[in-house]
């Protein structure tokens, strides 16, 4: 969680070199001045740790209710080391926050769980658009940036 003493972007122990390896990112279009920052934060530090350009693959979907799904047919499409969820809700004043969050947090866990891989959860779940704002790029780092690093650490558990 990021915090005044904690940012998303710092490294938190030995990140693995991803050279060599492949990684899909599926990214949702809602709030996309701010999953853009959260794209662009996870590739440059895939990037950063030796993934080539041409080993990462984006794929889009319209909101985070459709993050798991995408992830699964990545996942079996372009058989990855791993697969990464990034998307941000912002909380607002009916219950939708609740569901869509529920629906992508279960469901990007059991893409994983099911294809055998790392399917890592990068999404936001914020009351704000200063929240998002500060975990996008602001003040508490990028959460891309957490992801693709959490990406890169979990590629040895991927089953063969």
């Amino acid at each position: 969680m990021a915090s005044s003493l904690h940012s998303l972007s710092e490294a938190k122990g030995i990140i693995p070199s991803g050279e060599g390896k492949r990684f899909v990112v599926v990214v949702s279009e809602w709030n996309s001045e701010i999953t853009q920052n959260l794209l662009n934060g996870a590739i440059e530090e895939l990037q950063k740790n030796g993934v080539f350009i041409k080993n990462i693959i984006t794929e889009t979907v319209p909101g985070c209710f459709e993050l798991p799904l995408a992830a699964q047919v990545a996942a079996m499409n372009y058989n990855p080391d791993a697969v990464i969820c990034l998307g941000c809700v912002i909380k607002g004043e009916t219950p939708h926050f609740d569901y869509v969050c529920q629906a992508a947090t279960q469901g990007i866990l059991q893409v994983g769980l099911s294809m055998k891989i790392p399917v890592i959860f990068g999404v936001l779940t914020v009351d704000t658009l200063e929240q998002a704002q500060a975990r996008s790029g602001g003040k508490y780092g990028n959460k891309g940036i957490e992801a693709a690093h959490t990406a890169l650490k979990m590629t040895k558990f991927k089953l063969k």
